[in-house]
């Protein structure tokens, strides 16, 4: 009873936390706009361009923030969950690399490179699609993810052979890119570059709805799983014997996991670490319980995105940076520190 008040209220405390930074966010930006020009922009009683950044440009981004944010640390706990590995991530099945495959073909193929419009500008301009790129890289991406996923099922669907599968065939995309990039024109390959930059100053209205739809039924059906998710931290043996179909629960967690990443990536770019970082704070603190750690992780995954893109505002000089590279910064230190905190805890 202890246990289940005090995670209770870990989750109440996490859920305060992103509303209130989500508010903050909404301040944070180059236009230099007051909280008081804020607060009117919200009630739609500012000037028309404040109005603007407000409604069309903030409010999608901080919701893209929450949205990508749960849904890429909830797929990371699945993972590391499923594969029995803490290193585990979202981008371990190649999700991340196939999808940056198919936006590069969609991008420099196209509409700005060697087999449509070549070098001019404006042609790019007129050409490229951002619903286009963002559904080829979610298609390639699928289509990596069913690769992978039935090759483990011709094979033991264990845990190890879907990590090397993953490796291999996330190999093979980065090898297609390379030489998709040799080819490029200077504008497609610009233009394909700074698509893998994680950046949620793409997102719109149109495209956080269609995250929201499959992150949340993602997480429902994870949340409906997790009993038999924690079985499975006891082991194949262990939950086999309590009834669990051990290959199947895998195949259709990691298949959600896996399409929660790719929507997520093919809308905003590349965006690492929080797939890692947020299960393993959550699991520490809390426990790993997934009646716990999947709304807790959700929850983590928005604060941490949320933050990163506060930051990615105020330090931009003008412009934000791009919210994956501050996630990495942010990710990296703290990851090293949990491994050289483990190692320490062992001698």
């Amino acid at each position: 009873m202890k246990n289940r008040r005090k995670n209770t209220a870990a989750v109440v405390l996490l859920a305060l936390a992103v509303v209130l930074l989500a508010f903050v966010c909404l301040f944070v930006g180059s236009s230099h706009m007051t909280v008081a020009d804020c607060f009117a922009a919200l009630a739609k009683k500012g000037s028309a361009s404040q109005v603007r950044i407000i409604w069309n440009i903030r409010i999608p981004r901080v919701l893209a923030a929450i949205i990508a944010g749960a849904g890429l640390s909830v797929a990371g706990l699945v993972m590391q969950t499923d594969l029995n590995n803490p290193m585990a991530s979202p981008s371990t099945l190649g999700v991340s690399n196939a999808a940056v495959f198919g936006a590069n073909l969609s991008i420099i193929a196209f509409a700005g490179g060697f087999l449509d419009t070549g070098n001019h500008l404006s042609s790019y301009t007129v050409g490229a699609n951002p619903y286009a790129t963002s559904l080829m890289a979610f298609l390639f991406s699928t289509a990596s993810i069913l690769l992978i996923l039935g090759l483990c099922r011709l094979r033991a669907f264990q845990p190890g052979v879907v990590v090397l599968a993953g490796i291999a065939i996330g190999s093979i995309w980065t090898a297609a890119t390379t030489i998709l990039q040799f080819y490029a024109t200077d504008v497609g390959l610009s233009a394909a570059v700074v698509w893998t930059f994680g950046d949620l100053g793409r997102a719109t209205y149109r495209t956080d709805m269609i995250m929201a739809v499959v992150v949340l039924t993602g997480i429902g059906v994870f949340s409906l799983l997790s009993w038999k998710l924690n079985a499975l931290l006891s082991g194949d043996a262990a939950a086999k014997s309590m009834g669990v179909r051990v290959d199947l629960l895998r195949f259709l967690t990691m298949l959600f996991a896996s399409v929660i990443t790719a929507v997520c990536v093919s809308f905003l770019g590349i965006i690492g670490f929080v797939g890692i970082i947020c299960p393993h704070v959550v699991k520490r603190l809390l426990g790993q319980d997934h009646r716990v750690s999947i709304p807790a992780s959700a929850l983590s995954g928005s604060l941490l995105l949320l933050l990163a893109d506060t930051l990615s505002r105020s330090m931009g000089n003008g412009s934000a940076l791009p919210v994956g590279a501050i996630t990495s910064f942010l990710g990296a230190p703290f990851f090293l520190a949990i491994i050289f905190g483990r190692k320490g805890e062992h001698d």
